[in-house]
């Protein structure tokens, strides 16, 4: 298993990240090449696979990007295939998004999950995150 930093298009790359999506939210919409050709040509976008000998099984975003206090990281849409869950590939899709944002310069890196996702928020803790008391808030436009 490696984990890849996704740097062109490819239809494969694009069936993957469809089949993922699901598994992640019930809600999510399916990509178009234009979305993600979009995602990959972002300079603050870093879009991680996990690929193994059956192909794509796990992706993360990460997005680096410089505030007024500093250059900041927030990983997002983190999924791994239920048939390869517990077998270690989170914990490298998040360390390669630590790595990276440390090389970006970013000294603060967030993410949010779900509580009912418990072993990707025990996850998170056993590699350094800590739990934020804070208020998450979200506008949806219409």
């Amino acid at each position: 298993m490696k984990i890849v930093k996704i740097l062109e298009y490819s239809d494969d790359l694009l069936g993957a990240l469809n089949e993922l999506l699901p598994q992640l939210s019930s809600s999510a919409q399916l990509l178009t090449e234009e979305d993600l050709k979009e995602i990959i040509s972002a300079e603050s976008s870093h879009l991680f696979m996990a690929k193994g000998k059956e192909g794509y099984c796990g992706s993360l975003t990460l997005v680096v990007f410089k505030t007024p206090t500093g250059t900041r990281a927030w990983i997002e849409d983190v999924v791994v295939s239920e048939g390869m869950r517990g077998k270690g590939i989170g914990k490298m899709l998040i360390s390669q998004a630590i790595e990276t944002a440390k090389t970006h310069g970013a000294k603060k890196i967030d993410l949010t999950s779900s509580p009912t996702r418990e072993a990707a928020n025990a996850l998170y803790q056993k590699l350094g995150f800590d739990f934020r008391d804070t208020n998450v808030y979200r506008y949806c436009s219409k």
